[in-house]
């Protein structure tokens, strides 16, 4: 099946001026809309990546400044145990009760100090704090004291303490006690880093999940249960790109989409991790990205919603206002063709102040100028046309009163003949013609002699041939008005005869005309109901009688039917009356060449009504 697209000849002028009204209104507001749409996703997004940032790097600078405090507390202590102990801790000197005082006073100083010993270069010391060092934190001890004992402070990596509410992460912070570049031991403090759970934890009611990983990738601390201390956490894109990164992650922080692996579901992740410089680890937030855009969506949704609802708005006011645009105009249309139609009575009924307004007003003034043009026009015509038909009329009254026999003969057969063109189901023009045709069906006697037209007694041959030249005498008089040339086959061809027998052609059958075979049997019709000075009249049954008789050998059966019909319907009625005085002194009853045939041979043989 094939399409085949065509451009319409016309398009109508509003959908023309609502193309250019959405155009000009729809079009610039979709890409502005568009444009401020992109704008406020990119500052959403960049605010998006900035809280993360900015939670980040808040968190790690708090981390470093904790530890460069503590640092500096550990430095201070360092200072206090040398003047206390006068740079002598060998032996029973590190077990002295002023030293203990010092590091029960720098434990009660923090909550965040859990506990603190101090160890001379035999790693013989003394300690003071809320816990007892386990297993792991010793061997934390003792890797501190070698770090020291090489001049290096140390930050162990974050180690769990106790079970279930009691347990607690902790790391362990030291740093070596010299004296005039002497070592003279180590003091360790182990941090609780409780401080810095609370803090992720408020981080995690604004909908992120924190934590702090190490170098290495391992968890340092997270807001709940979800990650444990010490787990490897570089499955983790974000937390990946930290540790490959290496010594350059400690300078910048980074927020990036990554992609989150639970089972078979992929979740998709913006995260952001900055580094905590002193200590080598990073605060690391994520998001799931339809959460951490949804403002983002939210916006591209309410955005579009009002797009659209500004463009409904739009595309409404295009339409009415293209509707009050060309309202007018169909209304001028419409109008116009009202018009061309022939109907000048339509007016514009229009209420503008506009040019359409104007041209409302002109429009109808032009119509009415029309409308009486075409009322002047039309009275003329009805004028000429009754001076036409007049003069036809009084053509043939006065052809018919050459004959006193035959006066309003003309009007009788034109009378019948239009009947049995109606009968028939002639159009109006046709039947306009026939009845021009039948009226000057005649007309030829006007040049026939008057000693041969009214001759009371019989025609000689000769006579009879002159007789019948009326018809071409008639057509020829009519032939020079070319207005009248559908006339003339009813004229000239009205004695013709379907068997050939006719004048003045001796045409048959189809060969005659129709309007000549309609005016034929209405002039027979007339002639055998009328009195002649060959024949009295009959009567009209009898008459009819006669015609069938010829009906489809001289006359159109057709023709025969409808005037039997129209007769049988009591539509011609035909007084009796009697014969007209003779014109000249001849008897009355003086005959023709064919009076003493019967009147239905007489009339076929073509003699002249």
């Amino acid at each position: 099946m094939s399409f085949k697209f065509s451009i319409p000849s016309r398009v109508p002028v509003l959908y023309v001026i609502l193309s250019v009204l959405i155009l000009i209104s729809v079009v610039p507001m979709y890409f502005y809309s568009a444009k401020v749409e992109a704008i406020n996703r990119d500052r959403l997004i960049t605010n998006e990546r900035l809280l993360q940032n900015t939670v980040t790097r808040s968190l790690a600078d708090d981390i470093s400044q904790r530890q460069e405090s503590l640092r500096m507390m550990l430095a201070n202590l360092s200072s206090a145990l040398q003047v206390s102990s006068g740079g002598d801790l060998t032996g029973d000197n590190v077990e002295a009760p002023e030293l203990r005082a010092l590091l029960e006073n720098f434990v009660s100083s923090s909550d965040n100090l859990a506990y603190v010993t101090l160890l001379n270069s035999d790693a013989k010391g003394i300690s003071a704090g809320r816990i007892a060092p386990d297993v792991f934190l010793q061997r934390e001890l003792q890797r501190s004291f070698a770090a020291a004992s090489e001049g290096r402070s140390y930050n162990g990596p974050a180690l769990v303490i106790g079970n279930g509410h009691a347990a607690r992460t902790v790391m362990l912070v030291s740093t070596p006690v010299t004296y005039s570049g002497r070592f003279l031991g180590m003091i360790g403090t182990v941090v609780d880093l409780q401080f810095l759970i609370r803090r992720l934890q408020e981080v995690e009611r604004n909908g992120l999940t924190p934590y702090v990983v190490d170098s290495d990738g391992r968890l340092v601390a997270g807001a709940d249960s979800e990650y444990v201390t010490g787990q490897d956490m570089t499955n983790l894109e974000i937390v990946k790109n930290f540790v490959d990164q290496g010594s350059k992650a400690q300078l910048v922080a980074a927020t990036r989409d990554f992609t989150l692996h639970e089972g078979k579901t992929e979740i998709g992740m913006l995260g952001t991790y900055s580094p905590v410089l002193n200590l080598d680890w990073a605060v690391v937030v994520q998001k799931p990205r339809d959460e951490a855009y949804r403002s983002v969506f939210e916006m591209q949704h309410t955005a579009r919603l009002l797009a659209l609802l500004a463009v409904l708005l739009s595309v409404g006011i295009s339409v009415y206002a293209a509707h009050l645009i060309t309202h007018p105009l169909k209304v001028l249309t419409e109008s116009s063709r009202a018009i061309a139609r022939g109907d000048f009575s339509q007016r514009v009924h229009l209420k503008s102040r506009t040019e359409i307004g104007e041209l409302a007003s002109t429009f109808n003034t032009m119509s009415e100028e029309l409308e009486q043009f075409v009322l002047d026009l039309k009275s003329a015509v009805n004028q000429n046309r009754e001076l036409f038909m007049g003069s036809i009329q009084m053509l043939a009254g006065a052809v018919d009163e050459k004959d006193p026999y035959t006066r309003g003969h003309s009007d009788r057969v034109t009378r019948y003949s239009m009947m049995i063109a109606t009968e028939m189901g002639l159009s109006e023009d046709a039947t306009e013609v026939v009845r021009v045709s039948a009226q000057l069906h005649d007309v030829g006697k006007i040049g026939i002699e008057d000693l041969i037209l009214k001759k009371p007694g019989a025609l000689t041959t000769e006579e009879f041939a002159i007789m019948k030249t009326h018809t071409t005498k008639g057509a020829n008089i009519l032939r020079p008005v070319a207005q009248l040339k559908d006339m003339i086959p009813g004229i000239e061809l009205h004695h013709e005869s379907l068997d050939g027998r006719g004048y003045p052609h001796g045409l048959h059958g189809d060969e005659i005309p129709l309007l000549a075979r309609i005016i034929a049997v209405a002039d027979t019709f007339d002639a055998l109901t009328t009195n002649r000075p060959y024949q009295q009249a009959h009567d009209p049954l009898e008459a009819l009688r006669i015609i069938h008789n010829l009906s489809g050998k001289r006359l159109d059966p057709a023709a025969v039917a409808a005037l039997t019909a129209i007769y049988q319907r009591g539509e011609i009625r035909i007084p009796r009356s009697s014969a007209p005085a003779p014109a000249t002194s001849a008897p009355p009853q003086s005959t023709r060449p064919a009076e003493a045939e019967p009147a239905s041979t007489v009339v076929a043989a073509g003699l002249p009504a």
